[in-house]
Order: C-alpha cells, then structure tokens, then sequence
C-alpha cells in the first residue's frame, strides 16, 4: 500500500511551513512569512469532504481495525520522492531523507479524522528553560539529566483523547453524625446522632478525557490535566505540520468505562461537597447511578514527551503544551544521595568525639 504525504510550502520561497504555537500560524523559519490556518484555501480543499470523527460510523466501519493499526504502511514523500515506512498509528512525522514535515494523510481523512484540538501554545525553547527551571535545586538529580543532550530528546506530539458528554442520574447514599456537646456543673455531655443520607440529583457531565493510546500512561496523562477548553478549535490537518502526533489504538467504547469511572467519582464528590457544614462526619455507603446519553468526540491534546533511561529505568516526564504544566519521575543519583547523608553523619560524629575527647581530658 503506498500513499502520500502533504507539506506545506511558503508561498514566498519555497521552504517547508510550520505551525507556529506563538503566532497561532504556519510560519517560514526561513523567510518568516506568516500565513493564517483559515486562509489557505489551496490545501484546504483536500480536507473538504472530511466531516470529523463519528462514533456510530467507527462501529459500522472501523471496529475491526486494531490489529490492522500494528501493521507497517509505505507513504511517498512528495518534497524528496522517498518511500518512508512508518506504523499505521502514525499521523504526524518528518521525513527522514530531507527533513521535511509531513502528514499522513489518509490517517485524518473520513471517520478517522479528529473533531477537535488544542494547538501548542508553548514552542520546544521555552519548555526547554521550564524543565531547567523545574530541575533546579534538585541536589540528588543527576548531572547529566537536564544535559543539552537529554533536553534535546524532549518531543512534541498530539495525544489522542475521547472526550465524552454524558448524564449522570440516580442517587447517592451517605452515613453521617451530627454531635450536641453540653455541659452541667458535675459533667460534660456528648450527644451523637446517626442519620443515612440519601440525595438524589441529575447532573450533566461534558468534555470528560480519556486519553486514546496504549502507548500513553494514564496516569501521567490525568496529571497533566486541565487543559483550557477554550482553545479547542475544529480539527486542521495544519496544526500538525512541525509536531508528531498519534492515532488512537483505544476504541470510544473501550474507553467509555475509564470515563464512567471519572464521572461516578465526580458525581459522588460533589454530592459530599454540597453537604459540607451540615453534618460532623460524612462517609460514602453506596450509589445507584446511572450513565446515560453518552456522546463522544476525538479530540487531539498536545503534550511535550521526555524519555530517559537512567540505569536500567525509563523515566517519562510530560510537560502539558497549553499551560506549561510539568509532571513526571525524577531519578536520583546514589552517590549523590550518600554525599548528601554521610557528610552531616561524618561530621556530628566528629563533633560528638570531640566533646568526649575534651571532657576525657578534663
């Protein structure tokens, strides 16, 4: 199966164009033209029959598809005419004979393609500075972690998300207390009284996230949350060009429990919270909600990936692309670490034996 990239080109010369997170447009590092994602009508018609993602029709289409995904695809470079092979998850990439930022095209087309995302808004240099600002202090980080080479490994990619609409209906149970203190002239008195707390309520639930890819840690990806869902936009294959990007490899419906879940723990919270001063204790018995009306959209997210193996161990730290927002593990050098213990040790010891060699002498 061969198929083809698209780039695009400065109108002015010639040169490869990137989306720009500062400037909101495709920008020549070369020449600096600046040209506005809407106005490029040119490349726009290519992208014209494509109506965004539809669940109903990924269920009739595409639910065989998975293992398909893993399977290697040929594309043809339309800048140097190389064959460039690449997983069929791929949606965003360089090529790797001249370099040229590219997009898988046939990966957006139809009911592959996302209805929503976030553009960067952080460009690679200023996250860069973050991250050494973030790693400064840190006594027992190794030397070579925040080196040029490792900073240099940090990637730009768009995570693939489910975002879900739902309602939430039923009732929540709770058990709690309320306590009456008086006191007498002889005594003090604790009255508790015990009540079961039922609330019943309907709530609507919108954007709810769940990130798309296997390759992805959960947890890192809940961590880095909230986005501003202000800057969501309708899906432009343009906001790619310059980044990676990933295809989901998570079905909607093999996530929709993941969203479930979130909206469960949510509900249940903000039932507590409304009764938060009306009660001296408040503990969670049980729940009877039910999950309804769930809608979905496929949404890219955009995320800075930095992969260190130190010693045996990968460590992964993500740097949220819209706010800046940094999390991940950090590895710790053990000759530091006994640097760090063994001089404090080293010299209270001496201290100590020096005060019993002075009072030996006296």
């Amino acid at each position: 199966m061969s198929n083809e990239f698209v780039s695009y080109k400065c109108p002015s010369c010639g040169q490869m164009l990137k989306y720009s997170p500062e400037a909101g447009k495709l920008k020549c590092e070369y020449c600096g033209t600046e040209a506005d994602i809407s106005g490029l009508d040119a490349l726009n018609k290519a992208d014209s029959e494509n109506t965004g993602f539809d669940w109903g029709n990924y269920r009739q289409e595409f639910d065989s598809t998975k293992e398909e995904l893993r399977n290697t695809v040929t594309y043809i470079c339309r800048s140097c005419g190389a064959s460039i092979e690449t997983d069929e998850k791929t949606v965003a990439t360089k090529c790797p004979y001249c370099d040229s930022d590219i997009v898988v095209t046939d990966k957006v087309k139809g009911g592959l393609k996302p209805n929503l995302v976030i553009p960067f808004r952080i460009n690679g240099k200023d996250i860069q500075d973050r991250v050494r600002e973030h790693m400064k202090g840190r006594k027992l980080l190794p030397d070579d972690f925040t080196s040029e080479k490792t900073l240099s490994k940090i990637k730009a990619i768009y995570v693939p998300f489910w975002m879900f609409d739902a309602k939430a209906d039923g009732f929540v149970m709770f058990d709690a207390t309320k306590k009456k203190k008086w006191s007498d002239s002889d005594n003090d008195y604790v009255e508790t009284s015990h009540y079961l707390v039922s609330m019943d309520a309907g709530m609507d639930f919108v954007k709810v996230p769940v990130d798309g890819s296997e390759m992805i840690d959960d947890d890192l990806m809940q961590a880095l949350e909230p986005y501003d869902y202000n800057d969501l936009v309708e899906f432009d294959p343009k906001y790619l060009s310059g980044f990676m990007a990933e295809r989901f490899d998570e079905s909607p419906d093999e996530s929709l429990p993941k969203a479930e879940k979130r909206i469960l723990r949510s509900a249940t919270d903000t039932f507590r919270e409304s009764l938060r001063g009306e009660f001296d204790s408040l503990s969670y018995r049980s729940n009877r909600i039910k999950v309804k009306d769930t809608s979905v959209n496929y949404v890219l997210l955009p995320v800075y990936l930095l992969n260190v193996n130190y010693k045996g161990k990968n460590y992964r730290f993500g740097i949220n692309g819209q706010t800046g927002k940094l999390v991940g593990e950090l590895p710790i050098d053990k000759s530091k670490e006994k640097r760090v213990f063994l001089v404090p040790w080293l010299i209270s010891t001496l201290v100590v034996f020096g005060i019993a060699a002075a009072a030996t002498l006296l």
